[in-house]
């Protein structure tokens, strides 16, 4: 099954709800790839021998690799770290996660600047492009076990918005551009 992914109403409720539009909205795995998401299904059973896994990294180039435990028991100051997690960021590098355990929301925001909420579950990898606004929270579980994926040493800054000046975000603006050039030039 893929990943699930739809527009949010933006209401002010829970975070960790699913906050459907009425009626709602899903997004195609299309449409998640014309805003830089990438996405695998893969087997988070057996993570530590995935040969699929292993490729990915290796294409990729992500040679370090790191596990955390997002939940009230195991993360000190929990709500204060979920709170910088769901304000609204973007970052130098691509955000990579890879859902073992658990479930969670990534919300990105698409070319009309509108949210999409993706949801994360076992065996789902994500990569965010850098420069992408956006932002994570948990669903009512409460609980996940992400991989992390870095080119290189890990760089942990968040730059919340706005950020238009910041030279990723240019890059990905600039990019989104391209492709909506490339895809009219095609027509």
């Amino acid at each position: 099954m893929a990943i699930e992914a739809w527009f949010i109403d933006e209401s002010d409720g829970d975070q960790r709800l699913p906050h459907h539009r009425s009626p709602p909205e899903f997004v195609s795995l299309d449409h998640l790839a014309d805003v830089g998401v990438l996405y695998w299904k893969l087997n988070p059973s057996d993570y530590e021998n995935d040969e699929e896994l292993r490729k990915i990294r290796e294409a990729r180039g992500y040679n370090y690799m790191d596990l955390l435990d997002l939940c009230p028991e195991k993360v000190d100051n929990y709500e204060q770290k979920l709170k910088n997690f769901y304000t609204e960021h973007i970052h130098g590098d691509e955000e990579i996660r890879y859902c073992l355990e658990g479930s969670g929301y990534f919300d990105v925001r698409d070319k009309e600047d509108r949210w999409i909420r993706i949801w994360i579950k076992p065996g789902d990898l994500i990569v965010l492009p850098a420069g992408i606004y956006h932002r994570f929270t948990l669903d009512t579980s409460n609980y996940i076990k992400l991989m992390r994926l870095f080119v290189g040493e890990p760089v942990w800054t968040a730059f919340n918005r706005p950020q238009e000046d910041h030279p990723a975000r240019k890059q990905y603006t600039g990019s989104l551009t391209e492709k909506a050039g490339v895809a009219l030039a095609a027509h």
